[in-house]
């Protein structure tokens, strides 16, 4: 009997030259036991870096690996309704092109599906960025909350599993991962985080690419409650508070950098809240943070 649990990768890219082979090397090389990469679809968003040359090579040595080109930017989720509808698998995996999963990230994330009550799954990103410095500091703080948070709640992203019980999601969203958690808990399956699936990312490194960031983020999550009735655990300030001091309490030397990246959150809530309810504005097809891309991570082939 095969018990082996088949999915497809989906990579979403949008002028990831600089870090879409390593990427693709460590998908060609993940440690799999019961389960398979059965297929690589990379759906490129009007790259004008290389990004389609590179992955069109390793589609020519790798028959599992294909490409799709959109001559058009239409948002990231309007790229991940091409890749759904192109997977030939009913277990799906989307992850960023500025990411790099470890050697068997994608086995942990697929194996929680054995349970037909589980949706989706999701890994833990981690930053390379040099907690030393204030922006690294803050990159890693908000990732270790995520961490925390989703310890207790699941909030999945970066990299996550799912069933393909859907044909697609709303391409207005600019918060894709949420908008399948909310397709996931609408149709009572289960999210799961996986802590220990680690998917290696990299923050901003500059103050103005954070803000840039965090403030998409936050139009995303207004929208996604106003349209889908549905909150992030990282809407829940209190959680989230209680969290930030437990946080201090590890590292009390790191005060002023812990307020400081609070202040600096509060205030590109504001700025999300701001585009949101008074400009109108949902950023689903965002300016892109140049200082998140290229990773450090070295693959082994």
């Amino acid at each position: 009997m095969d018990n082996i649990l088949y999915c497809s990768v989906g990579v979403i890219v949008y002028n990831e030259a600089a870090n879409i082979g390593k990427l693709l090397d460590a998908l060609l090389t993940q440690k799999t036991d019961k389960s398979k990469i059965q297929e690589i679809i990379v759906v490129s968003s009007a790259c004008t870096d290389g990004t389609d040359d590179i992955v069109r090579g390793y589609e020519k040595d790798h028959e599992n690996i294909k490409l799709i080109t959109e001559a058009e930017r239409g948002g990231k989720s309007s790229a991940i309704n091409k890749l759904i509808k192109a997977a030939n698998t009913d277990l799906l995996i989307i992850e960023s092109g500025d990411t790099i999963p470890d050697e068997d990230t994608v086995e942990k994330m697929i194996i929680p599906f054995q349970d037909e009550k589980v949706g989706m799954t999701g890994g833990r990103p981690t930053p390379e960025n040099d907690p030393r410095t204030f922006i690294g500091y803050s990159v890693n703080l908000l990732w270790n909350l995520h961490h925390e948070m989703a310890l207790i709640s699941p909030k999945l992203g970066e990299m996550v599993a799912f069933r393909k019980i859907f044909d697609q999601i709303p391409p207005e969203s600019a918060v894709d991962e949420a908008s399948i958690e909310a397709i996931m808990k609408d149709n009572d399956l289960l999210l799961k985080y996986v802590p220990d699936a680690i998917v290696y990312n990299k923050g901003p490194e500059n103050l103005s690419d954070f803000i840039k960031q965090r403030r998409r983020i936050e139009t995303g999550h207004l929208w996604l409650m106003e349209n889908c009735d549905y909150s992030v655990s990282s809407q829940n300030k209190g959680l989230l508070l209680d969290l930030a001091l437990k946080e201090l309490k590890k590292d009390k030397e790191k005060m002023f950098f812990l307020f400081g990246t609070a202040i600096i959150e509060i205030y590109s809530r504001f700025l999300g809240w701001f585009d949101y309810k008074v400009l109108k504005k949902n950023p689903f097809k965002w300016d892109i943070a140049n200082s998140t891309k290229n990773l450090n991570k070295d693959i082994k082939k």
